[in-house]
């Protein structure tokens, strides 16, 4: 049984939001990568690209999410679905803190909006 416990789950931070890996190829994942993203109050999306689809299910707080021309406020239980290739950018613009899970395949990468630099997220390899 591959299980991860929250407090074995690797932590990253980028652009201010906490990434929790629970699922990667490190935890013994074999080809779906999940993790729990943790967006602080007030804190500005980074418009950006994705490699392959990725599911986006809001547990708590309230996240704007853009794709593409498209704007939305999710909440707890809302998922929303990115294609791959898609400008993606979730922001939380409220006073309290969010928490989302994410899927994607595992060796997902992104392209910031403004470069060509691919980054490997190590919670998605």
């Amino acid at each position: 049984m591959l299980l991860t416990k929250p407090d074995d789950a690797e932590e990253f931070t980028v652009h201010g939001v906490l990434f929790r890996s629970y699922a990667r190829s490190a935890t013994g994942a074999s080809t779906l990568g999940a993790w729990q993203a943790t967006f602080p109050p007030n804190t500005p999306g980074v418009p950006h690209r994705m490699s392959v689809e990725e599911v986006f299910r809001v547990l708590s707080g309230r996240v704007q999410a853009e794709i593409g021309d498209e704007r939305a406020e999710l909440l707890p239980g809302d998922a929303v679905t990115i294609p791959a290739g898609s400008r993606f950018r979730v922001s939380n613009e409220t006073d309290e803190p969010a928490t989302a899970w994410i899927i994607t395949p595992l060796g997902m990468t992104f392209t910031l909006e403004g470069t060509t630099d691919t980054v490997r997220p190590p919670w998605a390899q």
